[in-house]
């Protein structure tokens, strides 16, 4: 009888240790659907916190590369983007002696990333730790070491973000604004805010050589002689907004100006009551379309982080480049000169935000988006947009990235905020941008 004891107990305690043991040799799973899940939670942040759309393609940008550099460490199919980014030297190599999961390391790195860009970093930590419980359960060991080396390419990965010169614009004076001369942009209604981000062309580009680098063609002379081409494309915003709010809901034109609208702060007045409306910006919605695309192609994480890595590349440096134009040309919205020269009681289809207006950030920003998405998922790539489901507008349909940036584009002239040379001039300019940025990069070898 105490032999069959002892057998039991030795049995017992066996089965233990093998538990214990596979256990410990589990594999911890992350699927391209971890990746898409922490860039909408930091996409949730940035909605609450309220960035502007500068900012924000920073917040997008800095998170994806810090991922990218790491799994670009046990993949061959992708190079490094140190050297081929400004100032970005090569990010500490992995120990491939210990048990590290790449794709956990990328993600960790991720999140601290842009945790520290954020206001609410609370929201992103609590996140962050739901993961990490769940990770540590299933292979703490790799856990562990693949935590550490995501912290440690962070580190890295910040000393460099904190040199980009964006801590200094901080401090550097408001835009000035021009009363003498009547072409130059004025505070809009409601708020009469000043102009967001002036010296944002002051911020170190990802790719581009310099802001300036792709200067677009200069937009027709003001000027408010009835005949000129200025006067004209004017008017053409004028009219366009009264013929949307005569035809009312039924309106195609105002359900693709609300549809791309992507304004992160509208305000809304009623008597004493102001109350805002947050929402994506519109490089936060080409995000969006990039995730629809992976997930249509079943990409896998890599090619997942590699798709988002390239395209907010190209957003932020759009910005830059859009942004260094705008405080250029320093040009008065339609807004101020439809309620000054012809209609006083006129109102924009859309709310219109605080900078200049030459050129169109959509048009900019979607023209080199546009160019990167197709790079990757080609020509004719058909997608349903959704983007915007949950801000309680309809999904709407393109055959193309390149039909989506145009409609982007266009959709700012409906809105009543841009004029044509704005829309069509920036949407060259982001083509041009996004071309420069694939030839440059270059970061998959198949």
């Amino acid at each position: 009888m105490n032999y069959i004891n002892k057998l039991y107990k030795s049995l017992f305690v066996l089965g233990v240790v093998f538990c214990f043991s596979s256990c410990e040799k589990e594999e911890i799973i992350i699927t391209a659907n971890e990746y898409h899940n922490a860039i909408d939670k930091l996409t949730e942040v940035m909605v609450h916190d309220i960035f502007s759309p500068p900012v924000a393609s920073r917040i997008y940008n800095y998170p994806n590369i810090a991922a990218y550099e790491i799994i670009s460490q046990g993949n061959d199919n992708y190079k490094t983007l140190s050297k081929r980014l400004h100032g970005l030297e090569a990010i500490p190599s992995v120990d491939t002696t210990k048990n590290i999961n790449l794709r956990v390391a990328a993600i960790v790195a991720y999140l601290e990333v842009g945790k520290q860009l954020v206001f609410s970093e609370d929201k992103v930590e609590v996140y962050r730790d739901s993961l990490y419980n769940s990770w540590k359960a299933i292979n703490k060991n790799s856990f562990d070491n693949s935590k550490k080396y995501g912290l440690e390419v962070a580190e890295h990965v910040k000393k460099w973000v904190a040199t980009d010169n964006y801590a200094q614009t901080r401090t550097m004076p408001k835009f000035s604004i021009d009363t003498e001369n009547p072409s130059r942009w004025q505070p809009t209604p409601p708020d009469y805010m000043d102009g967001i981000e002036p010296h944002w062309r002051e911020i170190r580009p990802s790719v581009i050589d310099s802001s300036s680098q792709f200067t677009p063609s200069k937009h027709p002379d003001f000027s408010l002689e009835k005949d000129s081409p200025f006067y004209k494309e004017l008017l053409e915003t004028y009219t366009v907004g009264v013929t949307i709010k005569e035809e009312g809901e039924t309106s195609e034109k105002l359900e693709i100006a609300q549809f791309w609208d992507c304004n992160p702060y509208v305000s809304t007045h009623r008597g004493h009551l102001m109350f805002a409306t947050k929402k994506i910006t519109p490089g936060a919605h080409w995000i969006g379309i990039c995730k629809i695309a992976c997930k249509k192609d079943k990409l896998d994480f890599e090619n997942t982080v590699y798709a988002y890595t390239h395209t907010s590349i190209a957003i932020a440096d759009a910005f830059i480049s859009c942004w260094d134009e705008k405080y250029r040309s320093n040009l008065i919205r339609p807004e101020t000169l439809i309620n000054q020269h012809i209609d006083e009681n006129w109102e924009p289809v859309l709310q219109t935000p605080p900078f200049p207006e030459y050129t169109s950030g959509h048009s900019v920003v979607s023209g080199a988006a546009s160019k990167v998405l197709t790079q990757i998922f080609g020509d004719n790539f058909e997608f349903n947009d959704n983007t915007e489901v949950k801000y309680g507008l309809p999904i709407r349909s393109f055959v193309s990235f390149d039909k989506a940036a145009e409609e982007a584009a266009i959709s700012r002239l409906y809105g009543g905020i841009h004029y044509r040379a704005a829309i069509d001039l920036g949407l060259e300019q982001g083509r041009e941008l996004g071309s420069f940025v694939i030839g440059k990069l270059q970061i998959k070898k198949n």
